[in-house]
């Protein structure tokens, strides 16, 4: 079973910055895409990046043009870069592993999930 540990989450003022890191401890790391989901008060949690195992990616309409998400396969880390953070970024972000090389499950579909790391984006 894959342990997700997330981390780098913070309070940052509006149009600041954050990079998050997930660190996978799974020997299939660079076989299987990887994203970020997302989970803020009183919200289901919805999906927000990912990354093929050859380097696609795909974002959530609402963070295109301001995340980048990347990932580090000798290390077993995948990574969030956040720019111009907004209040609604204000969430829990969790990583989590593709079905297969190129596709993430539903959220929903997931039976783990890491502790995530918190992100709070002031008004």
């Amino acid at each position: 079973q894959v342990q997700l540990v997330e981390s780098g989450g913070g309070l940052v003022q509006a149009g600041g910055s954050l990079r998050l890191s997930c660190a996978a401890s799974d020997r299939t790391f660079s076989n299987v895409a990887m994203g970020w989901f997302r989970q803020a008060p009183g919200k289901e949690r919805e999906f927000v990046a990912a990354v093929t195992w050859n380097g696609s990616t795909i974002y959530a309409s609402s963070v295109k043009g301001r995340f980048t998400i990347a990932r580090d396969n000798a290390k077993n880390t995948l990574y969030l870069q956040m720019d111009s953070l907004k209040p609604e970024d204000t969430a829990v972000y969790y990583c989590q592993q593709g079905r297969n090389r190129v596709a993430m499950r539903p959220a929903g579909e997931y039976g783990y999930w890491g502790q995530g790391t918190q992100v709070t984006v002031a008004s």
